[in-house]
């Protein structure tokens, strides 16, 4: 069983029913002149995860391990959009706006779609989620069920929202989860600290931190 070395402790996973989900890497959030930047964000703090996030990908499937992409967004109606949520920003800028990459966070668009170099492949799940986090109202305890998924390894953005979000919702339900400091990011620095140690206090209440190259390690051992 690969162990990684992680905060508070060691992680190990057994590669047969662990699966890497990568949450939200989508245009609107970190294209330059999209959404994310609109409202006065550095997308550069979420642009650095590409890169490790994009070789950790190619090592797990290399591995042939199970692959999770999540996009958070909403159907063209906004039907599954609350009000709570729908009415957060300044007008014009609100979700099913008309953005740069064509109406914000809306199923179809160019910018609800993840980022040319993560793209989904054949094969792999892709899970459209109306909420932060990326079990409510989806399909994913019903896939991780079937598959016997027990551990997870969480990547994407943001950290302290929708990477939070998910990986609370996931300790919930029972499962292990990593992650990767180094494959997540925030539009706040801060945030970033101390999302991260949040998840690893008293013990690992929600789970484990590492960095990708150790993971990338043990998948090739």
């Amino acid at each position: 069983m690969p162990a990684v070395d992680a905060q508070p402790g060691p992680f190990s996973f057994d590669l047969d029913s662990t699966a890497l989900v990568v949450i939200d890497m989508q245009r609107d959030f970190l294209l330059p002149g999209g959404f994310g930047e609109s409202l006065g964000n550095d997308v550069s703090q979420l642009r650095r995860t590409i890169e490790p996030l994009a070789a950790l990908m190619a090592a797990w499937r290399a591995a042939g391990l199970p692959l999770i992409h999540t996009r958070e967004g909403h159907k063209p109606d906004l039907s599954d959009c609350p009000p709570a949520k729908l009415n957060r920003g300044a007008p014009s800028m609100r979700i099913g706006d008309p953005g740069t990459f064509g109406r914000i966070l809306i199923q179809g668009e160019y910018g609800h779609d993840i980022v040319d170099e993560l793209q989904p492949i054949e094969g792999e799940t892709v899970i459209d989620k109306p909420g932060k986090g990326a079990f409510y109202a989806t399909e994913l305890s019903d896939i991780l069920e079937k598959d016997g998924i027990k551990s997870l390894v969480v990547t994407g953005v943001t950290t302290e929202v929708c990477v939070h979000t998910t990986v609370r919702e996931a300790n919930d339900r029972g499962y292990e989860c990593l992650v990767l400091a180094d494959c997540v990011g925030s539009y706040f620095p801060e945030f970033q600290q101390v999302g991260l140690k949040m998840i690893a206090a008293q013990g690992g209440i929600f789970g484990w931190v590492a960095e990708s190259p150790s993971v990338i390690a043990a998948i090739q051992e």
